[in-house]
């Protein structure tokens, strides 16, 4: 059984991906900048947003902030308007491993009051806790610098983890620190890239993951 459970929040917890591509377009609207495919814009999340702008359009730093701050202003107005749900059995699942005393945490490229506000919305403040967001480190995904943080955190080695994650970018952050990993199917990545990038397991259902922990 693994004690420390280290999650991915977009497309792992919660299906962010209509408002994050609604955001990048408008967004590359305001900027006065060439538009990407929806696939185009995929293949980015799991970067933080000054990484995966200059993936799409090739940009100075400067640039990338000011992209960067304009996206986070106009991701409140399309939230608002789309919303975001959790995946199916993402919450039973979590109150679950947390009953069997596991310890749940999140590492995302998401910025820290993003994610703390999603997590209170969707009423699992009380059983993830600790954050490792975008601006706490140095070296974001798929560097294993989040999972190595969160270890030192709690005092524990890599073998004590799990990384969950929907795209190669979790994986290679997983596997880079060391750590077992396990993709889901149903986010931002598939099961090729999943695969590829060296998941120990790969599931469909985010209930299945229990079955990999509680062992």
């Amino acid at each position: 059984m693994k004690k420390l459970i280290i999650l991915d929040f977009d497309g792992t917890i919660a299906d962010t991906r209509p408002v994050i591509l609604n955001t990048f377009h408008r967004t590359l609207d305001a900027m006065d900048m060439p538009q990407h495919s929806d696939e185009e814009i995929a293949a980015t999340i799991g970067l933080p947003l000054l990484k995966a702008f200059p993936v799409l359009e090739p940009m100075d730093e400067e640039k990338a902030t000011l992209c960067t701050e304009t996206y986070r202003r106009i991701f409140e107005d399309v939230n608002a308007e789309i919303g975001v749900p959790m995946f199916q059995h993402v919450a039973d699942t979590l109150r679950l491993l947390h009953s069997k005393d596991c310890t749940l945490t999140i590492a995302t490229s998401r910025g820290y009051k993003s994610v703390v506000d999603f997590i209170k919305g969707f009423n699992l403040d009380d059983i993830i806790n600790f954050i490792i967001a975008a601006e706490d480190v140095k070296h974001a995904k798929p560097d294993a610098e989040p999972v190595i943080k969160t270890l030192k955190h709690y005092g524990l080695k890599a073998n004590d983890a799990v990384v969950i994650g929907d795209t190669h970018f979790d994986i290679l952050m997983g596997r880079n620190a060391g750590c077992m990993t396990i993709g889901v199917t149903y986010g931002n990545g598939t099961r090729e890239s999943l695969i590829e990038a060296g998941a120990d397991a790969v599931v469909d259902d985010f209930a299945a993951i229990a079955n990999y922990i509680l062992l």
